[in-house]
Parts: C-alpha cells; sequence; structure tokens
C-alpha cells in the first residue's frame, strides 16, 4: 500500500490494509468494521479515507479476537474490560497475557534509539525484509537473532520477553518459567531475579536449531541431559555431544548449534554473567 498516512499516524510507518489484517487475525472486514463502531478498535486513515493499521493496532486486535474465542465476550464486554481503544496500548493482560509480545517489545526499543528499519537490521547482521517481519509478528526470530538484536540494543533476550520476576531462591518445576518464539525450542529458566549465573534447560526438538552463528561476552557451560546436539566453535572445532557429555567454552567464540538426530535433546545450559 502506498497511500499517504493522515496526520493520526506517522509517516513511513509500516501499516496494513482491513482486508490484510482480517487475514491475519482470522476475521471477517466487517467484524473489524463492527469493532470499530463499538469503540474497540481506532484505525488510522489515509489521506484519501482508507483505514490502515500499525502493528500496534494488530496487536490489539488480536487481544479482542482472543477475548471473544477464549473467554466467549461480546464486545461491550470486551469493551467494559479493556476500555476505549488506544493505539499502543498493553492490553495483553486483559486476555491474561503479562506482557506485549516480542515483535512489539523488539519494534519499540528499534524507536527509542531513533534507528531505521535498515540501520538496526545492517548493525544486527539481519535482512531488513526478515526484521520487518519479525516486527510485525509474521517471522520467528532464531536464537541467534534474538542474541544479535540483545547486543545491538544493549540489552539480554529474556529482557524480550517481559520483566524478569522477583529473586527467589527455590524454584520448582512447575515455578519455573517457560519461554518460547519459534517452533521446536522451549527454555525453562531455573533461577529467578539478578544472578551471576543463568541456568537454563533447553529442549531442542529433532532439526532445531540456534539458526546461525552467535557471539557474546562471558563463558558458557552445557551439559547433555538427554538426547543429542551439535556445536561448532568460530567453524573450526566441531563437538558431537551425548548424554552425561559436557562442554564449557568462552561466549567469545562464535558457536552454533542443531538437534540432527531423531530425538529431542535436553541441555542443563549455564552462562556467566547471564547474556541470555
Amino acid at each position: 500500500m502506498t497511500s499517504r498516512m493522515s496526520n493520526h499516524s506517522p509517516v513511513g510507518e509500516v501499516h496494513f490494509t482491513i482486508s490484510q489484517v482480517a487475514k491475519m487475525i482470522n476475521v471477517s472486514a466487517s467484524t473489524l468494521r463492527l469493532w470499530e463502531q463499538r469503540g474497540l478498535a481506532r484505525p488510522h486513515r489515509t489521506e484519501s479515507g482508507y483505514r490502515v493499521y500499525l502493528p500496534e493496532d494488530v496487536e490489539q486486535l488480536k487481544v479482542i479476537h482472543q477475548l471473544r474465542v477464549d473467554k466467549n465476550l461480546n464486545p461491550d464486554a470486551i469493551k467494559h474490560l479493556m476500555g476505549p481503544a488506544e493505539p499502543v496500548k498493553e492490553l495483553r493482560s486483559a486476555a491474561g497475557k503479562a506482557s506485549l509480545s516480542i515483535s512489539v517489545r523488539l519494534r519499540k526499543l528499534r524507536l527509542q534509539r531513533g534507528l531505521t528499519l535498515a540501520d538496526a537490521a545492517q548493525r544486527a547482521g539481519l535482512s531488513p525484509s526478515f526484521l520487518s517481519c519479525v516486527e510485525r509478528g509474521q517471522a520467528n526470530a532464531s536464537v541467534a537473532s534474538l542474541q544479535k538484536l540483545s547486543l545491538l540494543y544493549d540489552t539480554n533476550v529474556l529482557a524480550f520477553f517481559g520483566k524478569a520476576k522477583k529473586a527467589r531462591k527455590l524454584v520448582r518445576p512447575a515455578q519455573r518459567k517457560r519461554i518460547s518464539n519459534e517452533p521446536g525450542i522451549m527454555i525453562e529458566l531455573l533461577a529467578e531475579g539478578e544472578t551471576a549465573m543463568e541456568p537454563h534447560l533447553f529442549h531442542v526438538a529433532p532439526g532445531a536449531s540456534s539458526g546461525g552463528s552467535y557471539h557474546h561476552e562471558g563463558e558458557e557451560y552445557i551439559y547433555v541431559i538427554s538426547g543429542s546436539c551439535e556445536f561448532w566453535l568460530d567453524e573450526v572445532e566441531h563437538y558431537g555431544l551425548q548424554p552425561g557429555d559436557s562442554l564449557y567454552f568462552s561466549s567469545h567464540q562464535t558457536h552454533r548449534w542443531s538437534n540432527v538426530s531423531d530425538q529431542e535433546a535436553v541441555l542443563l545450559w549455564v552462562n556467566t554473567p547471564p547474556t541470555f
């Protein structure tokens, strides 16, 4: 879409038509118009009067749809629960979500630093088209991509998933925070709060991988609990890890990994200082 935006929306923002949004959320365009009439949505307008939606608007509409499907709430009940539609409003909590999606957080971090998509992508070593898709929620960022973006934005990967919980000495299995941004990779946090070490359990499905090489400060230790995993350091050292094997290396070495077996790999993974 090439229409110029009105003063209600910043010029040059990534935006979508009503038909594109309807397809993304799996509702009809008439449903989106109804939500707008009921005050649940407030799309922007081009100078020609066409509706357009920013990524934040789409996030808001996803929450509305989730409340309709999961909670069986009608539009009036949703409006009462959430209040009037407001762009960039953090509505995930209304649908039982404690934080914004990674896509919205990444976009917010980029804009706070005054970076264009092209600038951010170049500095992180990613393609602008891929970063654009990630920020729009149309592509999953791999572990390697998230690590590169965390270096660019001077933060850590966990910050993309929301605020850290308060520290606790004992963390039982049922209390572990579980994070995942792509199919085949699930990470359990084994400690909470600000710690000198960062222990995780990585669950890596068959065929899943880091999605490329990455590096950062510190050191890391890996112990294979079950399954197997392949590791490459600086594209020179190659290690095939089996249950009971452990690997310790400097995080300054570029590293990538993958599960080339037909069974899930479970890894105890410790970083110090916390960089994940």
